[in-house]
């Protein structure tokens, strides 16, 4: 593969792109320039269109660049061109994260979680061990019955409600025993927790 530099003066994007680029996204691409130089070329057409990389694009037009590394790819069709921007935006998401290289891989940065894309936060608590993890949710404290009712309403029709101290609450409503009536026996408890930012479980610490 041939790479070449064009100025960015004369490259053009398509009338319509599939991929739409969000300010945060652009954001995290400059970063990523600065961090490590551009690492991928904008692929173009031979009239200087651009097929893959609005976003990059974008971002080194907002950082005042004037040049940019380019693929041409030429003798291709309308229909081909349109097939070769789809199939960039799709084949990449159909990949899957490998959740054990991963955790290797933030475990082996030491601390050093200034990853583009990334939010730090979250990496740093992917690399806390158990001990720590645990004093985060800690953290949280414990609450009395009587002082619930100062963090958060009871939710409307099953809803999820979040409080002010940003834990969630929902619902849960205990089954009539045999025998009784559900207005002697179903209650209503309202079971405060947190999810875990790596695998998503939901961690009870108490309800009223």
């Amino acid at each position: 593969m041939k790479v070449v530099q064009k100025k960015l003066s004369e490259l053009r994007k398509t009338e319509k792109n599939i991929r739409r680029h969000s300010p945060k996204q652009i954001s995290e691409y400059v970063r990523s320039v600065k961090m490590f130089g551009q690492i991928r070329p904008l692929v173009i057409d031979e009239d200087g269109v651009i097929l893959a990389g609005n976003g990059l694009y974008d971002a080194l037009v907002s950082m005042g660049e004037e040049k940019a590394d380019c693929y041409v790819v030429s003798d291709l069709t309308e229909t081909q061109k349109k097939k070769l921007m789809l199939a960039d935006n799709r084949v990449y998401e159909l990949g899957m994260t490998d959740t054990e290289v991963f955790d290797e891989i933030i475990k082996s940065l030491g601390g050093d979680v200034d990853v583009p894309g990334w939010d730090a936060d979250l990496l740093e608590t992917l690399n806390a061990s158990v001990r720590e993890v645990n004093a985060m949710v800690d953290r949280y404290g414990s609450y009395q019955p009587e002082d619930m009712g100062r963090y958060h309403q009871e939710p409307q029709n099953g809803a999820l409600q979040q409080g002010s101290d940003g834990l969630q609450s929902a619902p849960l409503s205990a089954a009539a025993p045999e025998g009784e009536t559900p207005q002697n026996a179903a209650q209503t408890v309202s079971a405060r927790y947190v999810i875990c930012p790596k695998c998503g479980e939901r961690i009870e610490i108490g309800g009223v």
